[in-house]
């Protein structure tokens, strides 16, 4: 049985139909057909595709490590070189084998395994390059965002810490103020309700009838997000997140986000009057991130909702990737 065919009959024995697959995992109804015909070119590549197999698998009920085995010993591995391959491989001893040959260009130069593993070395050469300029690319962009988008909790001792126990309270600047700057004074806020975000919108996120445990002061419980197949998403969406309706406009001034202990997370803090994402301006930023995370806005940000907008996922311990927010305090005035 192929790995298609042992995922289709996991998924009709489940009782679950393509769609409802696609529900539960995010991952497009033509990805997962595609697979169950045992076609992977849609996958995006093999690190996708092993990653949609274990997807799809846990969700219809299967053990995924054979189907990912078995999908691993299907790739094309170190080529076997036949006895007569020290013997150049030219137009004219092609010729002589039965049937119709294809001549290729470079046929006149014999195809040594010397020759074959320069090639190969070549290819991860060229992969290696790619990968150091989009890395590079990646972070130059963070580094000059960052820049603009102060996130991170002062060094000193006596400043704000960078790491506070989760449920810790957002503590006041400790500086003199004037009668007039106490009137003023930044503040706790509570919010009035909470909904998962999604690229569609309010309600069209991930687990939405979660999003409340994430503003209810217990560190206990927790909001979370699908898990996906890689850090971004698997290609699928440019984010998620989780919305706040503070029932009515408010400066924001400070927050601070309880995530996980897994480091990798990449989020936005994003301010609006309505609850549309291109409503929502960033007002601050943090990148490869995780634990408790405060976010100190180098300028107010006057709006009803407040969304955490989530561009990039931390590992799991199952090889997927996730995060969670465990208690969301917004600090500033009404």
């Amino acid at each position: 049985m192929s790995i298609g065919e042992a995922l289709a009959k996991a998924r009709r024995r489940a009782g679950l139909t393509v769609t409802q697959v696609s529900g539960q995992t995010r991952i497009r109804e033509v990805i997962i057909t595609a697979v169950e015909g045992d076609d992977f070119s849609a996958c995006g590549g093999d690190l996708y595709a092993r990653g949609y197999i274990r997807i799809i698998a846990r969700a219809v009920g299967a053990d995924p490590e054979p189907l990912i085995r078995e999908y691993q010993a299907a790739r094309p591995g170190p080529q076997v070189i036949p006895d007569d391959a020290a013997e150049p491989v030219t137009p004219t001893r092609m010729r002589k084998r039965p049937g119709p040959q294809v001549i290729p260009d470079d046929a006149a130069e014999p195809v040594t395994p010397t020759r074959m593993r320069k090639r190969r070395w070549l290819d991860w050469v060229a992969v290696g390059w790619l990968a150091l300029a989009v890395w590079i690319g990646f972070y130059a962009y963070h580094f000059l965002t960052g820049s603009r988008h102060a996130t991170s909790a002062p060094a000193s001792a006596g400043a704000h810490p960078a790491t506070q126990r989760p449920g810790h309270r957002l503590q006041a600047p400790s500086t003199p103020k004037t009668a007039t700057q106490g009137a003023a004074a930044a503040r706790a806020l509570t919010p009035a309700s909470a909904a998962a975000f999604g690229p569609s919108g309010a309600g069209h996120g991930d687990n939405s009838g979660l999003a409340h445990l994430a503003i209810d002061t217990n560190p206990a419980t927790a909001w979370h997000t699908d898990w996906y197949a890689t850090a971004h998403f698997a290609n699928l969406y440019p984010g998620t997140g989780l919305l706040v309706d503070m029932g009515r406009p408010v400066t924001i001034t400070a927050a601070q986000v309880t995530l996980g202990t897994a480091h990798g997370v990449g989020l936005q803090l994003r301010v609006g009057a309505a609850p549309a994402l291109a409503d929502l301006r960033p007002a601050a930023y943090a990148a490869n991130t995780g634990g408790v995370v405060r976010l100190r806005l180098p300028t107010p940000a006057r709006g009803r909702y407040v969304l955490i907008w989530f561009n990039s996922l931390p590992p799991d311990p199952a090889g997927t990737f996730q995060v969670s927010v465990y208690d969301l305090r917004l600090e500033g005035r009404p």
